[in-house]
């Protein structure tokens, strides 16, 4: 199974928020309409700004907790290098390829199976 971790915004250089998921479009989909009640919703961030993929969730799962840990404008840098207009990406996610390339040191995907 296949994760992805991504992020959320209200507006250019507004809040973010990370999160991960296995189902991006689902996701996105409930951010935007505000499904559940929470971080995104009390801050009005709908637009799926930044998103990458990852072969599975374990990994996903530690790049999210990875990135939490970056401070916000190394976050911010990321989203511009992918997104620098700070477009809402839910239309085009099938379109974008973004997928993580680890550093040469890291773990392989294999180690994780």
């Amino acid at each position: 199974m296949t994760g992805y971790v991504y992020m959320m915004s209200d507006k250019p250089r507004g809040v973010l928020y990370t999160g991960v998921t296995s189902d991006i479009h689902g996701r996105a989909w409930e951010h935007r309409n505000g499904v559940k009640d929470g971080f995104t919703a009390k801050y009005r961030a709908k637009n799926l700004v930044w998103f990458e993929l990852h072969p599975n969730i374990v990994l996903a799962i530690q790049r999210e907790k990875s990135l939490k840990r970056y401070p916000r404008e190394w976050k911010v840098r990321l989203v511009e290098e992918l997104n620098p207009n700070w477009l809402d990406l839910f239309e085009r996610i099938d379109e974008i390829e973004n997928v993580y390339r680890p550093h040469p040191g890291m773990r392989k995907y294999g180690d994780y199976n």
